[in-house]
């Protein structure tokens, strides 16, 4: 893939991915320790993001996934958002963390808190690898964070464009 005109400038390189994810799983691990963590993953994007840092986690974690999809121009959310997969199992009682690849507007996230919190979990929380605070159109806690980035259209490391790019080892802006 390199060589491709489409990938702009590395953002986060690899390197940085993997130290950043050691250090949120070791925040994680100390947070949650002694309590039953429940990791949902949103897909497809987090799906690298996840599996890292549950990999690094040094407390007992179970997984499960939720698609959603919002509306909208295909580089731009537009806060209406569905559930195209939901979870498996309840989550009443469970300490949940959500694993998001990107936080942008916070429009979709916002909307999975509120689904979430509705099913009555122990604690909820997010961790997020990406947030781009100048698109943020809601004010939402993340407590775990990986990097602030510029409002740009990013790539790689399961993030995509038309579902091609999720497989660099980087994250990148999409030359457009």
């Amino acid at each position: 893939m390199s060589g491709d005109p489409a990938i702009g400038e590395i953002l986060v390189p690899a390197d940085a991915l993997t130290a950043r994810v050691a250090e949120l799983a070791t925040e994680v691990s100390r947070d949650y320790a002694g309590r039953d963590l429940l990791l949902i993953g949103v897909l497809k994007g987090a799906m690298f993001f996840l599996s890292d840092l549950m990999r690094r986690l040094d407390v007992p974690a179970q997984v499960d996934f939720m698609a959603v999809a919002s509306y909208g121009s295909a580089t731009r959310s537009s806060g209406v958002v569905r559930i195209l997969k939901d979870l498996d199992a309840p989550i009443e009682g469970r300490d949940v963390l959500i694993v998001e690849d990107i936080v942008d507007s916070g429009l979709t996230l916002q909307y999975l808190l509120r689904n979430l919190a509705g099913r009555n979990p122990a604690s909820l929380e997010v961790c997020a690898l990406l947030i781009k605070p100048e698109r943020r159109k809601v004010d939402l806690r993340t407590r775990y964070v990986g990097f602030e980035i510029p409002d740009r259209f990013v790539i790689g490391y399961g993030l995509d464009h038309g579902e091609r790019y999720r497989n660099l080892p980087y994250v990148a802006a999409l030359r457009e």
